[in-house]
């Protein structure tokens, strides 16, 4: 993935946090529909729809480290996956910090759930409280990584990418 498209992502997370902050309490919020899960594997179509997703699950979460991978057939994809794959070990073998949600999505759900699967079992036990692991993909991807993320202490949220 571009790194334009991760600097758009982290603007998009990052911009209506610090706007909540400022928003006047008696103001209507009116909510936009969702963004639809994207049919092809068109890279700014995913990385809207999973940051909307990101947004709509943040929550209490004062740090947000979403793992995106592109689509398989793009170029250099085994790259891209084995740096995303360094980035999101590293952070979670430094252990969690409360407040701190980690996210992962992409195209190819079963790839994406290989990315938490193997980040996570770096983890120390318990190392994660106070963490929740968001997992946007398929249902068949669910189990293996909420088993694996449990140990860690972080709490585990599930969103089926439709």
């Amino acid at each position: 993935m571009k790194m334009s498209i991760r600097m758009l992502l982290a603007a998009a997370l990052t911009l209506p946090m610090l706007a909540a902050c400022q928003k006047d309490e008696q103001a209507e919020v009116v909510e936009a529909p969702p963004v639809a899960k994207p049919a092809g594997s068109d890279e700014n179509a995913w990385a809207e729809y999973l940051t909307d997703v990101v947004k709509r699950n943040v929550g209490t979460a004062t740090s947000v480290y979403l793992y995106t991978l592109p689509s398989p057939d793009s170029a250099d994809y085994e790259g891209e996956y084995e740096r995303q794959l360094e980035k999101a070990q590293t952070d979670v073998m430094r252990g969690g910090v409360e407040g701190t949600l980690l996210a992962y999505g992409s195209p190819d759900s079963s790839k994406s759930a290989d990315l938490a699967v193997e980040a996570f079992e770096v983890a120390q036990e318990g190392s994660m409280k106070g963490v929740r692991v968001l997992f946007i993909g398929d249902n068949a991807d669910f189990a293996r990584v909420k088993t694996t993320v449990e140990p860690s202490g972080a709490t585990f949220q599930f969103v089926e990418a439709k």
